[in-house]
């Protein structure tokens, strides 16, 4: 039997508040103590989904999880952010974590499951991934019967993002940032820039929807997608 407090891993959506499920609202205003990473430039993206359903009495912990490090090098960063959280759990707090979109779906939480479930009991919630909210929010039926869905981050080399879209129905491009011109340019080349539709910040206010050759690489956030619908029609 494990002791302390119990931890949680709520995913709070891709950004419209209202798509948080009634088991992780239930969570996040029962919990003493609420966390949250954010870039160290920047408010948290997930407190600002949920910010309307904080209690204003529980505890607040932010943390920072640098992208895009090597995976030696991230370990004793990831180490010592989980070290706040860990406090109260050792003295038997509750901590709902807050994760944007999905926590087991390239989601940050991953880094403190790893770190923190075999000393505590773990509970995780799911959430709904910018990857199926991006096609509804672009009105675009993404797959069908037994079409093939493979989601890509945009960082891999340009060699495997040919091979697998090559070898795919559908595909939504995540993570695009700077690496827009590079994808951008293999659509163009495998003959998919006039399926593929860009999206940012989907569902939230600031959603936006971009004809492919109209979007400026310099102004392309993270959270931005290339959703890539099946050509299959039923």
């Amino acid at each position: 039997m494990k002791s302390g407090g119990r931890l949680y891993g709520i995913g709070v959506g891709p950004g419209d508040p209202e798509l948080l499920t009634l088991k992780a609202l239930r969570l996040l205003r029962a919990a003493p103590v609420v966390a949250y990473q954010s870039a160290s430039d920047r408010p948290s993206i997930a407190r600002g989904i949920v910010s309307q359903y904080l209690t204003g009495n529980q505890i607040e912990v932010l943390y920072h999880l640098p992208r895009a490090l090597e995976p030696e090098k991230a370990k004793s960063i990831y180490d010592q952010a989980v070290e706040p959280i860990a406090a109260h759990l050792a003295v038997g707090r509750d901590v709902v974590v807050l994760c944007e979109g999905d926590p087991f779906f390239y989601g940050s939480f991953m880094y403190l499951f790893t770190r923190l479930s075999d000393q505590y009991e773990t509970e995780v919630v799911p959430g709904i991934s910018s990857v199926m909210a991006s096609p509804v929010a672009l009105g675009l039926p993404f797959t069908y019967y037994t079409d093939i869905l493979t989601v890509l981050p945009a960082p891999l080399p340009a060699e495997v993002l040919i091979t697998q879209l090559l070898a795919t129905d559908a595909a939504a491009i995540i993570k695009l940032g700077r690496h827009f011109t590079k994808v951008r340019d293999i659509l163009h080349q495998l003959g998919l820039a006039s399926r593929a539709k860009y999206i940012e910040r989907a569902t939230t206010s600031q959603q936006r929807i971009v004809p492919l050759d109209e979007v400026n690489p310099d102004e392309v956030p993270y959270f931005s997608m290339i959703v890539i619908p099946t050509k299959n029609k039923l």
